[in-house]
């Protein structure tokens, strides 16, 4: 695996070593001995998977306060366009954002600390887009940035007519009215 640190501090890209042959292909997505030397420690306590279709926008959304989460995302299925947006106010890239091509083909992962916000959009006819998270989700403590928030500028591969977003993804608060981390 190797461990790509973006630059937002603290945003790895990881791509894993693929073998392949006749029958296919292997590949470790995970080995917690090396993620920790590279990355830290992050106990992973839940497993989460979605399948979304074409146009499907998910984010800007996150944890607050202790219920914040670090995750280590990847796609099985299809193809995203992921989203970290660093919330961090003590951070030199505080409100900025990075963004890659998740991809079944690529088999790229991010991994995002706590203190960020996360979204993504499924650019190919499906998607199945699986992550690994530090902490339980708690319905109380999570927040939404509104998708489309000028002060952060995501610049989405999809066009505005073309995204199906949820009624929570529509109502996001503005960046400016987001809670942040210290």
């Amino acid at each position: 695996m190797e461990y790509i640190e973006t630059r937002i501090k603290g945003v790895w890209l990881l791509e894993p070593r693929v073998f392949n042959d006749a029958r296919g292909y292997f590949m470790e997505t995970y080995r917690k001995e090396d993620f920790d030397e590279k990355i830290g420690k992050v106990d992973f306590v839940q497993d989460n998977e979605s399948k979304s279709s074409y146009g499907v926008v998910r984010g800007l959304h996150y944890q607050r306060g202790t219920w914040s989460q670090a995750k280590l995302v990847r796609v099985t299925e299809g193809s995203v366009f992921d989203v970290a947006v660093d919330l961090r106010r003590s951070s030199e890239t505080f409100g900025q954002y990075v963004a890659f091509e998740l991809s079944a083909e690529n088999k790229r992962q991010l991994f995002i600390p706590r203190g960020f916000a996360h979204g993504f959009a499924v650019m190919s006819e499906t998607a199945v887009f699986t992550y690994k998270v530090d902490n339980i989700y708690m319905p109380s403590s999570e927040a939404s940035i509104c998708y489309d928030d000028s002060t952060i500028g995501v610049d989405w591969p999809i066009s505005p007519e073309k995204m199906l977003l949820s009624s929570k993804d529509l109502n996001g608060v503005s960046f400016n009215d987001a809670e942040k981390f210290d």
